[in-house]
């Protein structure tokens, strides 16, 4: 049987506002709490943002770039990130640095959130 595709409802909004410095930020599993969760853009300042990326079994985020250095964490679930010359599999606990410009495109393997960090300057 086929894996249905779904693409991510990612032109909704993240929830604001962003995190101010020595705000305590969760970022712990969110488990059963997870499928009804949208992704979040947590902290946002001129060189660096956080992001909750959640991603339900079958999601995918298409490919992309961004112009700084990036971090894919993977808090729960398991992800798939693609590049064009390599396949990282991603599950809780595991972390993956991408160079900034590397085109990359996720895809969930289970219903997955994932912490994403992007340096901006």
């Amino acid at each position: 049987m086929a894996a249905r595709s779904a693409r991510a409802p990612h032109n909704r909004r993240m929830a604001l506002p962003h995190a101010h410095p020595l705000d305590t930020i969760d970022v712990r599993p969110l488990g059963e709490a997870l499928t009804a969760t949208p992704s979040t853009s947590l902290i946002k300042t001129r060189s660096l943002q956080l992001m909750r990326l959640v991603l339900r079994r079958g999601e995918t985020f298409a490919e992309h770039r961004v112009p700084g250095e990036i971090t894919v964490h993977c808090l729960e679930g398991e992800a798939a990130l693609s590049t064009p010359t390599r396949e990282c599999l991603l599950s809780a606990g595991q972390l993956v640095l991408l160079a900034g410009g590397e085109p990359h495109g996720l895809r969930a393997i289970t219903d997955t959130s994932l912490l994403v960090t992007l340096r901006l300057d």
